[in-house]
Parts: C-alpha cells; sequence; structure tokens
C-alpha cells in the first residue's frame, strides 16, 4: 500500500482506493479509481458483509462473535484489495464502536490481526462524511439540501447547500437500535409503532431544531436520502407503483407512498418479509423500524418528498482522502463540474474519440439554436444539455459492437453511472443516443417504454432529430464544416452547409444529410432540402 506518498510519484495514472465502513448491521467494501487529470473518481468495485456489530451484550460490550465476522470480513476485503494492486485504503467505523466500552479494544485488535488502521469517527464527522459522498454524486442547484442518512445506530442529518454545509448533526436512533431496543415479537401492531414514532420524534428533534434555525426563506429546499433502509424502501415503492426496476440513485418518491408501503408491512410478520425479493433476511428485520424513521424526520421537516441518492460515507472517504492528498482543494471542485466530468469519465471509457465529439456537438448545437419554434420549443436550456450529453456519449455502442451500435449504446448509458442526472434524465441521453440512427420510436421498443411521461418522450424526439442531423453531417474525422445555416420556406427546411475549404463540395456530407429527409417528413412534416 502506499502510504502519504506525494502524487508527484504517481501522476499520469489513475489510483485505485478503498474504503471501508464497519457499520452497525454491515461491513461494506468499495474501490474507487481517481482520475487524476479528471480529479474524480469512479467506483469500480462494491461487496458488503451483514456482521452485525450492532448485537451487544448486557453491559453494551461489542460480542466475540460479532468481532470475529467484522475480523474474517476485513481480511477478505483486504486480501481482495492487495490482489487488485489498491494503493491505499482508508477505513472508518461509527456508533456500534463509539458507544461499546470496548471499542477501542476492538479497534487494536483489528490492527495487530489485520494491519487495517480504523479510524473512528465521531457522530458529526460521520455526517461530514456522508455530506461529501452525497456531494459527489448529485448536482446541487441552487436550493437548500436536507440529507438524511439512517444508519443501524444513528440517523445523520446535514443541512447543506451548493456553497456550504450549514448544520452537521447525529441522533442516537436507528434501524439496528430500535429493533433490538423495542422490537421484541414477530409482528409490531399498530399502538406500538405510535410508541416508536413518539421514540424516534423525541430522539430526532434536537437535529430538527437545529436544521429548522438554519433554513431560510431566500431558498427552496429539498430533502436527499442515503443509506440501504432508504434503497430498500426506494425499490419496494417502485414495485408498488407496477413501475420497472431501475437503479435507486436519483430516484423521487413522496412521503405518501411511503405511508403506504409502511401500512402494508406493519401488517406483516418478520417470516412474510423475508419472503419479499428485494429484502435479505437482515434487511427484512430492520425495514419497519428503518421506514418508521424516515417517515417521522419527512413528516417533522415538512417534506412530501424525497430523491435517493445511492452515494454516503464510503464515497465520503474517498473525497476526503483527495482532500487531504490535494487532488481536489475543496469539496466543490467535484461539484462543480460534476455533469461534464462524469459524461466526459464514461465516454473515455468507452474509447469515444472525444475530439470529434466536439465538432458533433458544435454542429448539434448550431442546429437547436436556428430550429427554435421548428424542431422544439425548449426555453430553460434543460433540452439543450441533455443533447450535449448525448452528442458526446452516442456511439459508445461500438465498443461493443459497430453493427446496430446505437442499440448498444442505450443499453451502456442506460445501465452506466451518470453522476449528477436523474435515472430520468439517463433515459432520455440513453434514448436520445438510441434513436439518432435507423427508426423511430415505436410502442414495442423497451427504451420507449423506460421513458417516465409524454414530455420525455417528446424531448427525446426532438433532440435525437437534432442529433441525427449533425451526426450525418459528421462524416469525417478532420473538421471540414465552417458553420449550417437553417431557414424554412414555407414547408421547406432549407440547411445549407458551408465548408471551411470552398474548393470542397461537401457532397459525402451533403449525401449522409439527404437520408434524414424521411425522417423529417414523418416528424415535422417538412421537406428538407440540402443546399
Amino acid at each position: 500500500m502506499i502510504q502519504n506518498e506525494n502524487l508527484s510519484n504517481f501522476q499520469e495514472r489513475k489510483i485505485l482506493v478503498a474504503s471501508i465502513d464497519i457499520g452497525t448491521n454491515s461491513t461494506h467494501l468499495l474501490i474507487a479509481e481517481i482520475n487524476l487529470d479528471l480529479k474524480s473518481f469512479s467506483i469500480k468495485f462494491s461487496d458488503k458483509s451483514t456482521t452485525r456489530l450492532g448485537e451487544k451484550d448486557e453491559d453494551g460490550n461489542l460480542t466475540e462473535k460479532s468481532i470475529q465476522r467484522v475480523l474474517r470480513t476485513l481480511r477478505r476485503f483486504k486480501e481482495y484489495c492487495e490482489s487488485n494492486f489498491v494503493n491505499e485504503i482508508v477505513t472508518a467505523t461509527t456508533s456500534a464502536v463509539r458507544e461499546a466500552p470496548n471499542g477501542q479494544e476492538f479497534l487494536k485488535k483489528i490492527q495487530d490481526e489485520t494491519g487495517i488502521k480504523v479510524e473512528l469517527v465521531s457522530g458529526s464527522e460521520e455526517a461530514r462524511l456522508i455530506y461529501l459522498g452525497v456531494l459527489s454524486g448529485t448536482a446541487f442547484e441552487d436550493k437548500s439540501y436536507v440529507i438524511i442518512d439512517i444508519g443501524g445506530g444513528s440517523t445523520e442529518m446535514i443541512l447543506a447547500d451548493n456553497k456550504d454545509a450549514i448544520a452537521l448533526t447525529s441522533a442516537k436512533v436507528g434501524a439496528v437500535r430500535l429493533k433490538n431496543d423495542f422490537y421484541f415479537s414477530e409482528t409490531i401492531n399498530i399502538e406500538r409503532s405510535k410508541f416508536l414514532k413518539t421514540f424516534i420524534q423525541g430522539t430526532l428533534e434536537p437535529s430538527v431544531r437545529k436544521i429548522k434555525s438554519r433554513l431560510t426563506d431566500e431558498k427552496p429546499f429539498s430533502m436527499i436520502a442515503t443509506s440501504g433502509t432508504a434503497i430498500s424502501l426506494g425499490n419496494l415503492i417502485l414495485a408498488d407503483l407496477g413501475q420497472p426496476k431501475q437503479k435507486m440513485h436519483g430516484f423521487k418518491f413522496k412521503r405518501e407512498n411511503l405511508n403506504n408501503i409502511l401500512e402494508e408491512l406493519i401488517k406483516m410478520p418478520i417470516s412474510d418479509l423475508k419472503k419479499i425479493p428485494s429484502l435479505s433476511d437482515r434487511r427484512a428485520e430492520i425495514i419497519i423500524p428503518g421506514a418508521l424513521i424516515l417517515n417521522t424526520a419527512m413528516e417533522m421537516l415538512n417534506f412530501d418528498e424525497l430523491t435517493i441518492s445511492e452515494r454516503a460515507l464510503r464515497e465520503g472517504l474517498v473525497v476526503d482522502w483527495m482532500l487531504r492528498k490535494g487532488i481536489i482543494k475543496n469539496e466543490f471542485n467535484i461539484q462543480s463540474n460534476i455533469r461534464k466530468t462524469t459524461i466526459i469519465h464514461q465516454a473515455s471509457k468507452f474509447g469515444v474519440d472525444l475530439v470529434r465529439n466536439e465538432k458533433v456537438v458544435n454542429i448539434a448545437f448550431q442546429i437547436y439554436d436556428q430550429t427554435k419554434n421548428i424542431f422544439h420549443n425548449d426555453n430553460n436550456s434543460k433540452s439543450k444539455e441533455l443533447l450535449w450529453a448525448a452528442c458526446n456519449l452516442y456511439n459508445c455502442g461500438k465498443y461493443v459492437n459497430i453493427s446496430s451500435y446505437h442499440k448498444h449504446s442505450w443499453y451502456l448509458i442506460k445501465n452506466c453511472e451518470l453522476l449528477g442526472y436523474s435515472q430520468a434524465e439517463t433515459n432520455i441521453i440513453a434514448s436520445i443516443a438510441r434513436y439518432h440512427r435507423k427508426s423511430l420510436p415505436k410502442k414495442r421498443h423497451e427504451s420507449w417504454q423506460h421513458l417516465m411521461c409524454k414530455e420525455d418522450k417528446t424531448l427525446v424526439l426532438e433532440m435525437s432529430l437534432i442529433l441525427r442531423l449533425a451526426a450525418s453531417i459528421d462524416q469525417r474525422t478532420e473538421k471540414v464544416i465552417s458553420s449550417v445555416k437553417i431557414t424554412l420556406e414555407k414547408n421547406i427546411l432549407l440547411v445549407k452547409l458551408i465548408p471551411l475549404d470552398e474548393k470542397n463540395d461537401l457532397l459525402l456530407e451533403k449525401w449522409n444529410l439527404g437520408l434524414c429527409h424521411n425522417v423529417i417528413k414523418e416528424l415535422k412534416n417538412l421537406e428538407l432540402k440540402v443546399v
């Protein structure tokens, strides 16, 4: 492992950093590949083991069984890191060890037996790391955000905006703690759930009061939830709504949806909860306490909707390491260009020619600007931003196979990690790439079915048409087009291609552009004339 090595010693190559989170319920491993040029990272591998450190003896000590489970897991994680040439391991543990009388003894045992030095973080430091993790995967708008992370032994709530973390709080209430302290039977009745809600309210009150005191009326505010509890509830809500399975990162749901799920869960014994496909046995045991915490927090802070983030403490450890090593100057360096960085990273990963993509973007933007009220009526540039992303990724499917590469592009984009984009936006980008060539959408197409609403489908039709024209004009590796001029005369769309060199007749570009005639006729009822 590289320890405190100056970054100049490994410039021009990527760094693998592993982060390990020893939690109350599970121990997690994440391996991140840090790109020094982009000053960003991508997740290469993740794993977890249910170690149940929160199962303590009568005196509150960590039990020998749980200690041995953690030690076995850490040995396995370390062996995996070494075999994959990980440069450094950063590790943290939280409330279960913080509160145990034998917690320090446990940490010494880990270092003696595995060689891994574990950092014991405070509640506020845990909240800061969670905030850094969420920041690395979500594009913050000009509003305030309340981030909630429901762990096994504690619940962290953070108030932040796109400039700073305003409040970091930690409350001693978690899904495992509630289950161990109050949840003794196979089922939970309505009266017991009301009691638990009252207990949760009392425990969360100091955190809620601190956050409310620092909220202002100047900015709108939203809620972000992260943790296994939130992700599991998101999957249950998705199934309840009859929607196709999707990534949880960026998924939104309403408190009404959560209430409906909670009412159903409370009626079920644990034995039935364990039969739910999306819940592991251990998660089934703590899903109701976790849902009660989330529902109560939303109610206390008057949130009707939240967004899920799949990034949290483990990713925060990676960002913190990057800060300490000077790879990024402050936490908002990783936030400021998050959308641009993630698109460039994915394009590079799939071997896309970024220089050539710049030409396609330039042509597409010229078409976009000149076809307002002809092809589209976008007034807030949202469509233009998604078009930019699609222009950079539309031919990534060639990484798989040149034949029908637009279909491969759709699959790759839909399933890759586009940080800063919601799942709906990711589906739109993928579909713009999917329909930039060949046939128009059909109802039976899976890519078309994944689009959430009529507005999204309209956006895809409009932007994919622009990308189709831009890609058809880009036929050579070198730049030959100076500009594109578009005018509308009655029902004829006149497209004039102006070459860099007057001697170049652009026959190849004109011929390919002419192939778009039928699509323009079908979508916009216009005749295409290439000048």
